[in-house]
């Protein structure tokens, strides 16, 4: 074993601030927390969706005030002495991209729905003024019937982009808040033994070395 892998350390990465929320992830090997099919390099894999989803629940759980960070109870002994600063900036692009890509969609979801206000209120204009020249010119109890229904077909029309104002942005946006919180968090790897070891040279971020 390299010298600077000798000894057992108990945790690496960043120093946990004493009033944050923790959330705490246990598994065998870090590789575990990444997408086992996604090609890219290691430091860009997507995480494991079912790593993600636990994260993230976690998260939206806690007070929306609250200091997040994350700490990784991990099977094996300690690794490469860089394995913890590698783990967070791993993590912190993930989730970065998740914000970008989030806020994205609420750019197009708020794109959508200013055109369809916009298709909404010219389809009730045009329904509000056929049922009043039908209740004008017709003068019957039929007319002002179908002047009716026309009005509220009209307004059925608008439900759309009224949904996506009223009810439809605000939960994507604190989606992208919490990515945001996510993205910037604290994270450390707790090592659940201390028993000299060669199981990091399979592990997330370690490669084999060179033979000379």
């Amino acid at each position: 074993m390299p010298p600077e892998l000798r000894g057992a350390r108990a945790s690496s990465g960043d120093e946990l601030p004493p009033k944050c929320a923790v959330i705490e992830v246990h598994v065998p090997e870090l590789k575990r927390l990444f997408n086992a099919i996604d090609p890219s390099p290691f430091r860009e894999r997507d995480l494991d969706p079912k790593a993600e989803e636990f994260i993230v629940g976690w998260a939206k759980d806690l007070p929306r005030d609250a200091q997040l960070a994350l700490l990784v109870h991990l099977d094996r002994p300690a690794g490469l002495p860089h394995e913890g600063s590698e783990l967070r900036e791993a993590i912190h692009e993930y989730f970065r991209q998740r914000a970008v890509a989030t806020r994205r969609r609420l750019r197009e979801l708020l794109r959508r729905g200013r055109t369809s206000l916009l298709i909404g209120i010219v389809f009730l204009a045009a329904l509000i003024a056929l049922g009043d020249f039908l209740a004008k010119h017709l003068r019957t109890g039929i007319a002002e019937i179908v002047r009716e229904s026309l009005l509220i077909g009209g307004w059925v029309a608008m439900w759309k982009p009224l949904e996506v104002f009223l009810y439809d942005w605000w939960p994507i946006r604190n989606e992208a808040r919490i990515y945001d919180r996510l993205a910037t968090m604290p994270v450390q790897i707790k090592y659940m033994s201390d028993s000299p070891s060669q199981a990091w040279r399979s592990d997330w971020p370690a490669t084999e070395p060179a033979k000379a």
